[in-house]
């Protein structure tokens, strides 16, 4: 088994300081891709920095970012609900959070500026799509049970996309309807991006979260979807990252 060192990393940006948590393997010759994960609503959790650690131990360093504040973390989905709504009304300051953080993460000892990727789970997923269309230096982005609603600064006519994206996505989504889905790969097609979705049938939001049970609002683990989601994440970051 790789050998992990982890740390946490305090950074600043607007409205911060911020609170991230590092893990990179020990021993590797060079510098190693970097992978940002974008938490879900209620902010940095023990879900993310459980997949920054998975990260590092297929020789990646993850980054475990927060994007809320440090300290701030949802203890109950109202709050969530009010810390998410806090980003939601201002995409742009959530887009210099998340170029703060990747700037923060490429600076890092052992990590290779040029192969960096950001992964995203349900507002994450959202985070790692508004990465990917500003162009913040990313090469690969993966949203899973992500949000596609369009920032208010993104221009009528949009830049190419550089990096490559991945959507994971349960079909079942009540928060992403199938014409949410087909608005967001038309846009991602005439931004020509090289974009892939991958959608799970029988399957809602936050499927990837093991604490996820109330499938009566369409939000539930379902393990089955979750490993088919990370299977693909990995093939794909092993393709972008190499």
């Amino acid at each position: 088994m790789t050998d992990i060192e982890t740390d946490t990393i305090v950074y600043n940006g607007p409205g911060g300081p911020f609170e991230g948590v590092r893990f990179r393997p020990v021993g590797t010759d060079g510098p190693r891709p970097g992978v940002m994960v974008c938490h879900a609503f209620g902010g940095q959790s023990d879900i993310d920095v459980g997949y920054a650690e998975r990260l590092a131990r297929l020789s990646y360093v993850g980054f475990a970012v927060d994007v809320y504040g440090q300290g701030r973390r949802a203890a109950n989905a109202e709050e969530a609900n009010a810390l998410m709504g806090e980003m939601n009304a201002d995409r742009a300051k959530l887009l210099e959070r998340l170029r703060i953080a990747h700037t923060t993460m490429i600076a890092m000892d052992g990590v290779d500026a040029q192969r960096t990727a950001a992964i995203g789970f349900c507002f994450g997923g959202k985070c790692v799509i508004d990465a990917a269309r500003a162009n913040i230096g990313i090469k690969a982005a993966v949203s899973f049970h992500g949000l596609f609603n369009k920032p208010d600064w993104l221009p009528e006519s949009p830049a190419a996309i550089e990096a490559a994206i991945l959507i994971l996505h349960g079909w079942d989504d009540p928060l992403a309807q199938p014409s949410d889905v087909l608005s967001l790969a038309a846009e991602l097609t005439a931004a020509r991006a090289d974009w892939q979705l991958l959608a799970f049938g029988h399957t809602g939001h936050a499927f990837t979260h093991p604490r996820a049970n109330s499938p009566e609002t369409g939000m539930a683990y379902d393990e089955r979807s979750a490993n088919r989601a990370w299977k693909a994440a990995e093939a794909f970051m092993a393709e972008r990252l190499s």
